[in-house]
């Protein structure tokens, strides 16, 4: 078919043609978001989920919801590279900027830029100029301790956007890579906001861990925040996320050939949407057949391996990989990490240091205690098929050779 015509796009974030399975999630957030804008306490969300299951575009779509009720918004995705205050400084200060054009909230607004301004002066922090006259004023925001700070700004960025009659929701993607001190911070400043019934509230997303950082920050995280799930997609919903935008598109698709692509791509939601752009693309007719799923199987899996999986292997040290390709000769997971270190040929304190740093850079996870599994979908895979049978000269091939 006319690739032109393609109605799938997959990629980082990149709205799906059809949102299916994900009504629950999306009905919650909007219930939060609507209580918020009228005053009422409703709790934050931490969306926990493997990469691929689509976090990201579901973040998008609620901050959609919240513009159409023309609340505030500031979006962050926390950086690997950068601190989380860098990233959220300019965000305040547009929302500041903006609260300070309302009248009745102009007084506190400037208040609320002079926080940010000490603020950013005692973090070392670096977000432009206001254009409104803003006077330092001392004693808020300014002691250098993260928490204390955080929560003034915090506050006063709510209680600016109370007088103003609206509320301000915070986006914040990839949550795992705030350090300790900036996740802890965040979670006692919204604690306190919502002790105060403050017009402001988070929504978060992240690896699966998270849940377990934010409990370790501080325990009341667990109240804090609701934790929905997203997983992959149930068959009904991941046939409807194949299916509708084909026929929309004035095209039709074999039942056989949705069956193939729901087993090929388990229901993970990029997968789904790369499948269903490499067998729109392998189509000759109008209608999409089993044969031209098996065509697109190859193309799917081949493109994913050059981009999706290769980049996180790049990022990965020798060791780590090696780390890796043990996980993988064990299969799908979740493993012991016991069971990691035997494959490795080391005990399970020598591995240890090399599974922390894997967390860290969020290419593993522990479902539970001593367990190790993978945050990226049908990454076994892809390592048993792009490594382990290219790579027999692996310190893990050699012991097994020698073993035998």
């Amino acid at each position: 078919m006319d690739a032109a015509k393609n109605p799938f796009s997959p990629g980082a974030g990149n709205p799906p043609p059809e949102l299916a399975g994900r009504e629950d999630i999306l009905n919650e957030a909007k219930t939060t978001i609507a209580r918020v804008a009228d005053g009422r306490h409703s709790r934050s969300q931490l969306l926990l989920g493997l990469r691929g299951v689509g976090k990201t575009v579901l973040l998008n779509e609620i901050e959609r919801m919240a513009e159409q009720r023309k609340l505030l918004t500031a979006v962050i995705e926390a950086p690997e590279s950068k601190t989380f205050l860098e990233k959220l400084a300019p965000q305040l200060r547009k929302v500041v900027l903006k609260l300070d054009r309302v009248a009745g909230a102009k007084e506190i607004a400037r208040r609320t830029g002079s926080a940010l301004q000490n603020f950013a002066s005692v973090f070392k922090l670096k977000f432009g100029e206001f254009e409104i006259g803003v006077e330092p004023e001392s004693g808020v925001a300014d002691s250098g301790d993260l928490g204390t700070d955080l929560t003034d700004l915090l506050l006063l960025v709510a209680e600016t956007a109370s007088k103003a009659n609206t509320a301000v929701v915070l986006f914040v993607d990839e949550v795992q890579y705030l350090s300790e001190e900036e996740l802890t911070a965040l979670i006692v400043s919204l604690h306190r906001i919502s002790q105060k019934n403050l017009p402001f509230v988070m929504f978060g997303a992240g690896l699966p861990q998270l849940a377990g950082l934010a409990g370790e920050a501080k325990s009341y995280a667990e109240r804090l925040f609701d934790y929905p799930g997203v997983g992959a997609l149930e068959k009904q919903a991941a046939v409807d996320a194949i299916k509708v935008p084909i026929e929309k598109a004035g095209a039709r698709v074999e039942t056989a050939a949705l069956n193939r692509i729901f087993k090929e791509t388990q229901g993970y939601p990029f997968f789904l949407q790369e499948w269903g752009y490499q067998a729109w693309n392998a189509a000759s007719t109008k209608t999409i057949t089993t044969a031209d799923v098996a065509t697109a199987t190859k193309a799917a899996i081949k493109r994913l391996d050059r981009g999706f999986f290769r980049v996180r292997l790049d990022r990965m040290t020798p060791r780590e990989q090696e780390y890796m390709r043990a996980m993988a000769e064990l299969g799908a997971g979740p493993h012991r990490s016991g069971d990691i270190a035997a494959k490795l040929g080391v005990g399970v304190r020598t591995a240890a240091p090399l599974r922390n740093t894997l967390i860290e850079k969020g290419m593993i996870y522990s479902p539970a205690h001593g367990d190790t599994a993978f945050t990226v979908p049908m990454f076994d895979a892809y390592l048993r098929r792009a490594i382990l049978s290219l790579n027999d000269a692996s310190p893990v091939t050699r012991k097994r050779k020698k073993r035998g």
